[in-house]
């Protein structure tokens, strides 16, 4: 592992700390308060995650497939539950799988603009994330546009104007109260003719359980096939990970509505509620493509299933868990 991948990993994992010390500390001593495994050990663990907002649904499958693998392979002693049930976890993002050089999701070589279009409710850190996810192609080496259109909310432009500036890309933008579409067409209209590689588009958040905002969001995706019958390729969803299980009923709402295909979770280092990540995982079939896990410009992260897990179980030492001290360079 290189010097930034144990960076990365460090963030990650101190950016779970509140998660890892709420869910899995709780497992933990509930674990070792036993010594054989029985159905009230696996009944304080069934406890333990969905109070994580692991989710009741996910939580059941969880269990049950640890009750089926304790009957099968006939395990007693208790402490081989958290091996297995960090396997089980791990089985939950399987299928998942997302093409990356780390740093961002990979443009297939025959799109171009990559069009990203970015929605979810106000507060959530839409904004944050876009900034993040332009600065993170930049990086890989890409020409970025930033389209400003959510035109509701008065503050909106400014504050991804700023983050435009942080990033170093472009942004288009309109007066405060224009066509949110109108917005998005001239960014990639703009897009097209300067030949850039991505194209990030903003969009209103609020009243997600209203209709109107949804038909606005609908017009948005036909207003930019009209110049490129493809686009939007992305429309990712950014959650909000101390929401909990509100975060998963966001997700079903926006996905009937426009197609969400990825999502970002963020504020995951504010939170103990960082067990919605394996719930959304599980109950959706779309994948999570992007975490938050700090509010630095840097701090959104291509979710890595395998460090995500290696993170949440990091104060429980194994042979094969990253050891991020190790092999660090100095200064």
């Amino acid at each position: 592992m290189g010097f930034l991948d144990k960076l990365k990993f460090s963030r990650l994992k101190e950016g779970l700390t509140k998660t890892r010390e709420s869910v899995m500390g709780k497992v933990t001593r509930v674990i070792k308060a036993k010594r054989k495994i029985d159905d009230e050990l696996l009944d304080e663990i069934e406890e333990v995650l969905i109070l994580g907002d692991v989710g009741v649904a996910t939580t059941s499958r969880i269990i049950d497939n640890l009750r089926e693998r304790v009957r099968r392979e006939r395990y007693e002693d208790a402490s081989e539950l958290h091996r297995l049930l960090r396997d089980e976890i791990s089985a939950l993002f399987q299928g998942h799988e997302i093409e990356t050089d780390g740093v961002a999701i990979e443009i297939p070589k025959d799109v171009s603009p990559y069009v990203i279009m970015v929605v979810g409710v106000n507060g959530v850190g839409k904004t944050t994330t876009i900034g993040k996810l332009a600065y993170n192609y930049r990086t890989a080496g890409k020409s970025v546009i930033i389209g400003a259109a959510d035109t509701f909310r008065a503050a909106a432009n400014e504050q991804l104007e700023v983050w435009a500036q942080r990033a170093g890309v472009d942004i288009i933008q309109q007066k405060h109260g224009s066509d949110p579409a109108a917005v998005a067409f001239d960014t990639l209209q703009s897009a097209l003719s300067r030949k850039s590689d991505v194209v990030i588009v903003d969009t209103a958040g609020r009243l997600h359980t209203k209709s109107n905002l949804m038909e606005e969001l609908k017009k948005i995706k036909r207003v930019m096939a009209k110049l490129m019958p493809d686009a939007p390729h992305e429309v990712l969803l950014v959650l909000d990970a101390t929401t909990g299980q509100n975060a998963i009923q966001q997700a079903k709402i926006f996905t009937d509505a426009v197609g969400v295909t990825g999502m970002a979770v963020t504020k995951l280092d504010g939170t103990a509620k960082g067990g919605v990540v394996i719930g959304i995982s599980s109950e959706m079939s779309i994948p999570v493509k992007y975490i938050g896990v700090g509010e630095k410009i840097d701090d959104l992260q291509v979710f890595d299933e395998d460090a995500f897990v290696q993170a949440l179980f990091g104060s429980l030492r194994t042979d094969d868990e990253i050891t991020v001290e190790e092999d660090v360079p100095e200064s």
